[in-house]
């Protein structure tokens, strides 16, 4: 019987190198995929950033412009009603000047008498007639303001007109870069779902035929039965020599990433919903954040360095199985790997 078991246990053994392999092939394609995306991303985004902060600008100063386009249209609109009001009062003092020069006629012809009159006839023509001088020049100089207010309103009206054609063409440029980025990122998760899912499908063949380690989405599933005794967080005899492999797959795994990439290898401890109540493990929580934990402690004695490994304890809470059945509760009873960032 011991000849039996051992002959079984080298035969569950026999899978993992072919397991060690795909994973780490999957593992440098999706680095050097995520390296390129993340530079494609960087350059994109400064250029975007770039082109933002210009278009910042254009409306900043299209904004100034139109304000002051408003402005000037005021004053010309008060410089108009000005020139009109003066306008009016040249065509009054005008009018008048002329009644008092029909007057001083009218009266040169009554006689002697009337000096007296005619002479302020005249003096006030003559006030008059220095009245519509002023009024003129006041007229003339309006105008002169006038025409180079408009040459002002030309200007800035076509100052305007510039800034939004340069406006427009920043927005189209802009929209092509985000198009451009948004075709590089479809590409780059393209990539990465092929290569995955050729992994995935390697590790099919590689695992075909065992039920202890399993692969759910993107997570590699061990039944506790694989690593724990019912009840206890101590890692069995079993347990320890599939956790030396795995972690000399992960220490091997880490030479091969670049230092700039923060990845962690997530440790989730789950059970099944049958309560526990032990001095040692009140609750199910207890139980699988300890078994988490030992995994990590465990990997820890085999050179993976503690920053890396992030152990959780999910208790019943996460079930992969919701049903009552001896098989549901043997599936939710598992330690979950993920990597990660």
């Amino acid at each position: 019987m011991a000849s039996s078991t051992r002959s079984r246990r080298s035969q569950v053994t026999n899978y993992w190198p072919g397991f060690v392999d795909a994973l780490s092939s999957l593992l440098l394609v999706i680095i050097f995929l995520l390296s390129l995306f993340m530079l494609s991303q960087f350059f994109l985004g400064q250029e975007i950033s770039g082109k933002d902060t210009a278009m910042s600008r254009l409306n900043a100063q299209i904004a100034e412009l139109t304000e002051l386009l408003q402005l000037e249209k005021v004053n010309s609109s008060d410089l108009e009603s000005t020139i009109a009001t003066l306008s009016a009062t040249l065509t009054s003092a005008t009018t008048e000047r002329d009644q008092m020069a029909a007057q001083l006629a009218g009266l040169g012809a009554g006689g002697d008498g009337k000096d007296a009159t005619i002479a302020q006839l005249e003096s006030d023509l003559t006030a008059q007639q220095d009245l519509s001088r002023e009024a003129a020049a006041q007229v003339a100089l309006l105008n002169q303001q006038l025409a180079a207010l408009r040459t002002q309103l030309a200007a800035l009206e076509q100052a305007l007109q510039a800034s939004e054609a340069t406006d427009t063409e920043n927005r189209t440029q802009i929209a092509d870069l985000g198009r451009r980025l948004n075709l590089a990122l479809a590409q780059r998760v393209q990539d990465l779902s092929r290569y995955r899912s050729d992994f995935f499908g390697k590790l099919r063949q590689v695992l075909e035929g065992r039920a202890d380690v399993r692969v759910v989405g993107d997570r590699f599933v061990f039944q506790s039965e694989v690593l724990f005794d019912a009840g206890e967080a101590a890692i069995s005899p079993e347990g320890q020599t599939e956790l030396a492999k795995l972690g000399a797959a992960i220490k091997e795994l880490q030479t091969q990433i670049p230092a700039d990439v923060n990845w962690v290898l997530r440790i989730d401890g789950h059970t099944d919903k049958r309560p526990i109540n032990t001095p040692e493990f009140p609750s199910n929580w207890e139980l699988s954040a300890a078994r988490a934990i030992s995994v990590a402690k465990y990997l820890i004695t085999q050179g993976v360095p503690a920053n890396r490994l992030v152990p959780a304890g999910f208790g019943e809470f996460s079930p992969i199985d919701p049903g009552d059945s001896d098989e549901a509760y043997r599936r939710n009873r598992r330690i979950e790997f993920k990597l990660t960032e």
